[in-house]
């Protein structure tokens, strides 16, 4: 029972990280061009464009391609002219805006 006990909190926390792990993964520079030259995904000046014209005059922070569970997404921030940050997440193949959420 102590051994139970002792490593049930270890055992949790590595099957959290595994979880983590498991849903999203950053594809790089090289990976986007691929997807994108093959048709797969839209570029990525479409992409921060549809962010753009979301929040006029709001500058781009950061972009990046991820895969979560089995889904491209481009998850790029805006720093707002009012100065809040916006986390938003478009599906890479289509453009449609999946999540926009103020960044904490």
């Amino acid at each position: 029972m102590k051994f139970v006990a002792r490593y049930s909190g270890i055992v949790a926390m590595v099957l959290a990280v595994l979880a983590l792990e498991a849903q999203a993964r950053d594809l790089g520079h090289d990976d986007a061009l691929r997807l994108h030259q093959k048709g797969v995904i839209l570029s990525l000046e479409q992409l921060v464009q549809t962010a753009l014209d979301r929040y006029p005059g709001s500058r781009l922070l950061e972009a990046e391609l991820e895969e979560e569970d089995d889904v491209l997404v481009y998850e790029v921030e805006l720093l707002n002219t009012d100065g809040t940050v916006r986390e938003l997440e478009l599906d890479a193949r289509d453009g449609r805006i999946l999540k926009d959420e103020v960044e904490d």
